[in-house]
C-alpha cells in the first residue's frame, strides 16, 4: 500500500473509499435488500434510493474529472465491516424481525455514508477545490433525507413489534 503523505492524497484516497461504498451499494447491496425486505414502504424507499445511488456515482465520477483525476474506488473497510455485521445478524434474526435488522444496517449506513461526505466537502474546501463542494452536497443532502425515511420506517416497524408483544 502508498504512503499518503498529501491533503490531495487523503482527500483522493477518500473519495476512492466513498465510490467504492456507492458502486458496492448499487451493485450488491441494495438489490439484495430491495429482495429481502417485507415492509412495502421500506422496499420503495430502498428502490428510491437505489436510483440516487446511481446518481451519487455520477457525482463523485464527476468530482475525480473535476480536479483532472481518473476515478478509481479504494476498499472501504469500515463498510465491510457494516455489510458483514449485516449478514451475521440477518443470518441470526427471526424472519419477523429481519425489517428491523434491515433499517437498523441502513441507518448505520447512512450515518456512514454522511459523515464521508462531510469530511470530503471539509477537505475539499481546505484543498481549494470549491469547484466540487456543490456535487459532494448534493449527495450528503440526499444520504440525510434517506436517513430520516429509514429511521422513519423504522420506528413503525419498532411501533408493530411493540404492539404484538404487548
Amino acid at each position: 500500500m502508498a504512503e499518503i503523505t498529501t491533503p490531495r492524497e487523503l482527500f483522493l484516497h477518500e473519495l476512492g473509499d466513498i465510490l467504492y461504498v456507492e458502486r458496492t451499494l448499487v451493485n450488491e447491496v441494495l438489490p439484495k435488500l430491495i429482495g429481502e425486505v417485507q415492509d412495502d414502504q421500506f422496499r420503495t424507499g430502498l428502490e428510491r434510493h437505489l436510483e440516487q445511488t446511481r446518481g451519487h456515482i455520477t457525482n463523485v465520477e464527476q468530482v475525480f474529472d473535476e480536479i483532472g483525476e481518473k476515478a478509481h474506488e479504494e476498499e472501504c473497510v469500515g463498510f465491510e465491516g457494516l455489510k458483514k455485521e449485516q449478514e451475521k445478524l440477518v443470518d441470526e434474526a427471526s424472519e419477523e424481525l429481519v425489517d428491523l435488522v434491515n433499517t437498523g444496517a441502513a441507518a448505520r449506513t447512512e450515518h456512514y455514508e454522511i459523515a464521508a461526505y462531510s469530511g470530503l466537502i471539509e477537505m475539499a474546501r481546505a484543498l481549494g477545490e470549491q469547484n466540487v463542494v456543490t456535487l459532494l452536497d448534493e449527495n450528503l443532502k440526499e444520504e440525510k433525507e434517506t436517513l430520516r425515511e429509514v429511521e422513519s420506517v423504522e420506528k413503525t416497524l419498532r411501533d408493530q413489534i411493540k404492539t404484538t408483544t404487548s
